[in-house]
């Protein structure tokens, strides 16, 4: 949500008409659960009550907590359209979805059929491929003993799941493995049933596996089911709706179907049928939504038919392999790619009341009409009309999966079925940004731009920004089930929303998880506190018209090139997507460039004044300042911008304009640099020898170049407390030196230095530059590299070696001096 306002927010300070539509879905299984869990806390079962008054206490609970993410939005600054808010189940937006899919059904692209589906116990309800959470888990696998009829032999088939024994109705084994050849046309008795199964032979059973034998399941697994459709087998279903085992479980009847697991290895084991029990890492389905182990289980759900969809809509993968729609990391293009060419019918009903019901109206016949209403499915009944009335029609029980409203969103919160050409959907469709987790990539994303090629022929949007994932130190994921995931509203608390919003995208690059760590939220408050601490020091000096700033003229000048080539890098940053590199760019600008040199350049003595034109100037700077990094702290910038000056009313930084870029004086930045380095060595040599900060030095300069320093010399003066600058062209006797670029420069220390201690520093730091050149000479003689380096990475490697060459030579030489 930070990097959605940021974005919004750069785009309303660039004049642009931005509209950021606020939203919560209902999220059908999820809200139930919690539901369900709060009538259970008033001693209310679901199944108590109608399904009205189900639908009465969830409404109430919907709108108890439903309201509260956006309230913490307001909180983090989230500056979106808040007039605009919309929920996926109000009436307009539920039409939405009752249209959608009558059409869709009148088009054959919606079919109901009897399969096998991914069931949650524990929400008892139908899930979606996508709605599936696969983990590697800690397994067992059980290699059980079943008796060939008619024999007193055995064959071994090792399982993982030896609760669904009770409903295998076939062995089946690869044709060409030697080792079972003498089972064709035998029978193999099922443990605990005593049931006679046939031995079927397919090329399916992969005969590394196990023992190479089968048990076929048709009822509760895809692969046995599809096995059984072929051979035609007997389905047994021997679970309840609940994980529960019905009275197919026999002796099991009524046991949770894990307590049953476990029961039946215990009775294996006493009745010799357990060979041996192996651990294994196995893949296991969990519900994304409840966390419970996914029970196939076969059911009459309603289906998308997506290959015939994708067969009408190809744009849906065209757009995105030719960036007609651009994904931001580039890297989820295939992973998309793969889906959509590997994609499965959509499950879209679920066995709940919360949720859009299905428009499909049942006749006592058992046939279904699919119509808008009860009304328009009695007009579309033909034969023996007149015997069938409004009260034989039974409404479909089951609703609708959430993301079946959540993918019409671009086009529905504008309107665009219940008025297709109204002006919102004409102006604002296609959007322009979506900004969401990689993990919904197809649960939404992808559905999105489906709907839009399906209902308006169209793209619904320009560019999709897919953020990292939040873990935690140990590379959890961040979630409400672990309690791993601290509270937003906590930390806004103590680090201050901008705190916060900075810290976390100083570490969030487009698509890389990040792990959290509260210091990050730290990093932000103190760059929070950064901010006002510069602003409250400039606003607290006295000004003195009768002073000029000419001596500023050079800093501000310097300034103005860094602000200059800051933006232009930050509009790159941005064009890119790369928003972490935006803010960091941001930081750097106002950290080090402005608060560590450029208020040190200009600022004052101590209670002296500073002339106007250099605090006019300043201020300005922090107004430009401000609106950069505006997007990513809202709260501080607006604070700052109404306490710089008295604004009229509507005179706010959120609407205010973007700075322009400006071409930046390259010279002077480059010259900066040499200046600042300057600096930092002298206040290196201070803190090495100890000297004091307020004790003047004196500085003899060896260049070809004395514009430099003359330009800069005030600043040097200034920041490195330095008495005289002087040009000299021979090397200076008893002189600490350095070298920056070609020039050399040389303090006189008049005693101050221990010489066997100096001595003693220059040894250790030639040694370092000595090694420091070799690593570089070794990277230029390999000639693999100097053949496939860019030539400004070659042109940056070969500067370091003849930087490194000067500075071994005046150590070599100040070491010289001091031996003489």
């Amino acid at each position: 949500n930070t990097i959605q306002d940021v974005l919004v927010r750069k785009a309303r300070m660039e004049g642009k008409e931005t509209c950021w539509v606020p939203g919560t879905d209902h999220a059908s299984i999820a809200t139930e659960a919690k539901v369900v869990a709060m009538l259970k806390e008033k001693g209310i079962k679901k199944s108590d009550l109608s399904r009205e008054d189900f639908l009465k206490y969830a409404w109430e609970w919907k709108e108890k907590y439903g309201g509260i993410i956006l309230e913490q939005l307001k909180k983090l600054g989230a500056s979106c359209d808040w007039d605009r808010t919309r929920f996926t189940m109000e009436p307009d937006l539920s039409e939405a979805v009752v249209e959608v899919f009558v059409k869709l059904y009148e088009d054959g692209l919606i079919y109901k059929g009897f399969r096998m589906v991914n069931w949650d116990p524990q929400g008892r309800t139908a899930l979606s491929d996508e709605e599936v959470i696969h983990k590697e888990v800690n397994s067992k696998l059980y290699y059980v003993k079943y008796l060939i009829a008619g024999s007193k032999d055995f064959i071994r088939i090792a399982t993982t799941r030896p609760e669904t024994i009770l409903g295998d109705t076939a062995i089946c084994i690869n044709p060409n493995d030697t080792r079972y050849q003498h089972l064709k046309s035998k029978k193999i008795i099922v443990p605990f049933a005593n049931r006679e199964v046939p031995v079927i032979f397919d090329e399916y059973v992969d005969m590394e596996f196990g023992t190479g034998c089968l048990k076929v399941t048709p009822a509760h697994d895809v692969n046995d089911y599809n096995l059984g459709q072929k051979y035609k087998l007997e389905i047994i279903d021997i679970f309840t709706e609940e994980g529960i085992l019905n009275a197919h479980g026999q002796a099991y009847a009524g046991m949770d179907r894990f307590a049953a697991r476990k029961k039946i290895v215990k009775d294996l084991e006493e009745a010799g049928l357990l060979e041996k029990v192996e651990e294994i890492r196995n893949n296991i389905g969990y519900s994304e939504r409840t966390d419970a182990v996914i029970e196939p289980r076969l059911s009459s759900q309603w289906f998308v038919d997506m290959k015939k969809f994708m067969e009408k809509n190809p744009q849906v993968l065209d757009a995105i392999m030719s960036d007609e729609i651009a994904i931001y990391p580039a890297k989820f293009k295939n992973t998309y790619k793969h889906w959509i060419e590997n994609i499965r019918d959509w499950c879209i009903s679920r066995q709940l009341w919360w949720g859009q019901r299905i428009p499909a109206y049942y006749l006592p016949d058992g046939t279904f009409i699919v119509a808008k209403t009860a009304e328009e499915a009695l007009s579309k009944i033909t034969n023996h009309k007149s015997q069938i009335t409004i009260g034989d029609l039974r409404q479909d029980e089951d609703v609708l999966d959430t993301w079946f409203s959540s993918w019409l969103w671009p086009i529905s919160v504008f309107n665009g079925f219940k008025d297709p050409n109204n002006k919102d959907i004409k102006y604002y469709y296609p959007t322009d940004d979506l900004v969401t987790a990689p993990e919904i990539l197809f649960f939404w994303v992808a559905r999105m731009i489906m709907a839009g090629y399906e209902f308006r022929g169209e793209k619904p949007f320009k560019n999709v920004y897919l953020t990292g994932i939040v873990r935690d130190k140990q590379g959890r994921k961040m979630s409400k089930s672990l309690g791993n995931s601290p509270d937003p509203l906590d930390l806004i608390e103590k680090h201050g929303a901008d705190g916060v919003r900075v810290g976390m995208l100083l570490s969030s690059p487009a698509g890389n998880d990040l792990l959290f760590d509260e210091k990050l939220c730290e990093q932000g408050r103190n760059f929070s506190n950064k901010i006002w601490n510069a602003f409250r020091l400039v606003k607290g000096w006295k000004i003195d018209e009768k002073l000029e700033g000419k001596n500023n003229k050079t800093a501000i000048a310097w300034f103005d090139a860094r602000f200059n080539a800051s933006l232009a890098e930050i509009e790159d940053h941005y064009k890119k997507y790369r928003l972490s590199d935006a803010l960091m760019s941001v930081y750097k600008l106002i950290w080090d460039d402005f608060c560590s040199w450029y208020l040190e350049m200009i600022k004052p003595g101590f209670e002296q004044p500073i002339d106007k034109q250099t605090y006019e100037t300043t201020i300005d700077i922090i107004e430009k300042l401000m609106k950069v990094v505006h997007p990513f702290m809202p709260f501080i910038t607006e604070e700052i911008w109404h306490e710089i000056k008295e604004r009229k009313e509507k005179e706010c930084i959120i609407v205010e304009q973007w700075p322009g870029i400006k071409p930046a004086d390259e010279k002077i930045i480059s010259e900066g640099e040499i200046i600042l380095e300057v600096i930092t060595n002298i206040r290196n040599i201070r803190n090495a020898k100890q000297i004091v900060k307020h004790v003047p030095l004196d500085l003899i300069i060896k260049t070809k170049n004395k514009d430099i320093y003359n330009k800069f010399e005030n600043i040097i003066k200034k920041l490195a407390t330095i008495n005289n600058i002087t040009f000299n062209t021979t090397d200076i006797e008893g002189a600490t030196g350095f070298i920056v670029k070609a020039d050399e420069f040389f303090i006189p220390l008049k005693g101050e230095v221990d010489p066997a201690k100096e001595k003693e520093n220059i040894k250790k730091e030639l040694e370092y530059t000595k090694g420091f050149l070799f690593s570089v000479e070794k990277k230029l003689s390999n000639e693999r590299f100097v053949s496939g380096a860019p030539a400004n990475v070659l042109e940056t490697e070969r500067q370091k070696k003849a930087d490194a060459e000067a500075k071994i030579k005046a150590l070599e030489k100040s070491l010289s001096q001091l031996n003489s």
